[in-house]
């Protein structure tokens, strides 16, 4: 009997899938062939969302990439994505600080709704462009756009120190912050599904800290810079802190799998006839309505019940520390018993915290709901797209997840201002907590029934 030699046939030739900007996929599966004979591995196809289905769509399409799962390369990338996060989260939670400052100085003739829209055009354009840049990531345009959007942000950064009027507050620090970090926060999900699989969860969880470090860091730089320096120059130092975190992520930050042109353009309404799919962006729609409300008052609500001013600061900062905790377990949990199975719980608890929260009327329960209200709020904001992976093909992860971020923008956009309104037309919180709270209860609902529809059962991993 004749041995076969492991060499690739003389009459094989070697393809290499080009990506972005003319570089060579790097793709680390056996390049070994004993046969003649091309072999087309079909296509991932969207499962029929029960878990037999979805068992034999990963055999059939997910086993052709050899996922690293660690290995130095891949553990950089997960730096440079904590780095990243560190400035778009990081930098953009710590918007309550702001709100709190304006209302009191540069902005004291506006009312708190209306300087609350400064913030929830940022929240947005967090979301909102993630359908542009999602789709870029999939066919293959990567590093050109988030160069781009690390210099935008810096640049906008420098120019709040210049703004005087709403208006400029709301170009520069809503849409232009906003805009940079949500080209910066888009592709990055996709990033971690090219170097991840198995660990996946644990991955997302560690670059989500980056958000809590910066929510922790950038609040307390900017009250403490701001009687020192001023409103300027703290945004100019803040400035060119940010040129130093996105430097890295610049560099280590790559795509893996060659490009893939999906069918259905950039919005591809075709994936709404899933009805899990449409289901679950109406979830985090609703969610995001109520999420970041107690983010953004916590603060002035408890100035209003006596914590000194000094003080009352810090709570923004101790509710994005703690939040680095539910990101880690999060990542941990996900792969361990499901996405839904332990984002839906920890985000109900937020909900019923966001009903406590305007009863906290001492500095120690303001502390207690801060620190619980961190850990379930960075359960939900580290988490929440990955239920998406399971939702359709991974050729498609950088759309699917755009969508529905894109969608949950306008959730971001609304929720603040209609606290900040019933506020106003209350004159204290407790109507406020129980808007936000019934509103994130309310997305939790339609994430269970997002995993009935998947699973065809009220039970199951999923």
């Amino acid at each position: 009997m004749t041995s076969t030699s492991p060499s690739r046939p003389d009459n094989c030739i070697e393809a290499h899938p080009v990506t972005e900007e003319g570089t060579l996929a790097n793709e680390s599966e056996d390049t070994t062939n004993t046969t003649d004979t091309t072999v087309v591995i079909p296509e991932k196809v969207p499962s029929t969302y029960n878990e037999q289905s979805t068992a034999g769509a990963a055999k059939v399409g997910e086993s052709e990439f050899d996922f690293p799962d660690g290995g130095i390369r891949a553990w950089l990338v997960v730096l440079g994505i904590i780095l990243s996060s560190n400035d778009r989260f990081g930098y953009v939670n710590s918007w309550g600080v702001f709100q709190s400052y304006y209302e009191q100085t540069l902005l004291r003739t506006h009312s708190a709704s209306t300087i609350a829209w400064i913030g929830s055009v940022q929240y947005m354009m967090v979301f909102l462009p993630a359908v542009i840049s999602g789709r870029l990531f999939d066919i293959g345009w990567f590093k050109i756009p988030y160069f781009a959007a690390s210099v935008l942000c810096v640049v906008t950064t420098i120019l709040v120190a210049e703004c005087t009027q709403f208006w400029h507050f709301l170009l520069c620090q809503g849409f232009g912050v906003g805009l940079a970090c949500g080209m910066l926060y888009g592709p990055t999900v996709g990033v971690i599904g090219h170097w991840f699989k198995r660990r996946r969860g644990l991955a997302m969880g560690l670059t989500a800290v980056g958000s809590s470090a910066g929510g922790t860091f950038f609040p307390i730089a900017a009250r403490k810079l701001i009687p020192l320096v001023g409103f300027p120059w703290t945004l100019r130092i803040l400035g060119f802190i940010l040129i130093f975190v996105l430097v890295i992520p610049n560099i280590t930050l790559a795509r893996r799998l060659p490009a893939k042109n999906s069918q259905g353009g950039m919005f591809n309404p075709q994936v709404f006839k899933n009805l899990a799919f449409t289901v679950y962006a109406i979830a985090s729609v609703m969610t995001f309505l109520g999420l970041y409300t107690v983010l953004t008052y916590i603060d002035i609500s408890a100035i209003q019940v006596g914590v000194s001013e000094d003080f009352s600061f810090y709570l923004v900062s101790i509710a994005n520390a703690s939040s680095a905790l539910g990101r880690i377990v999060a990542g941990l949990m996900v792969d361990r018993i499901g996405a839904i199975n332990y984002i839906a719980p920890m985000t109900f608890f937020a909900g019923i915290l966001t009903y406590a929260w305007p009863f906290a009327k001492s500095e120690g329960s303001l502390i207690a709901i801060a620190v619980i209200y961190g850990i379930m709020n960075g359960t939900f904001v580290s988490s929440f797209l990955f239920p998406l992976f399971e939702l359709g093909p991974l050729a498609d992860i950088g759309r699917r997840t755009g969508m529905v971020m894109t969608l949950s923008a306008f959730g971001v956009l609304c929720g603040l201002p209609i606290s900040g309104a019933i506020n106003r037309q209350t004159g204290g919180f407790e109507a406020v907590g129980l808007y936000g709270g019934s509103c994130v209860v309310s997305g939790v609902g339609l994430m269970v029934l997002t995993r009935y529809l998947a699973l065809r059962s009220w039970w199951g991993r999923f």
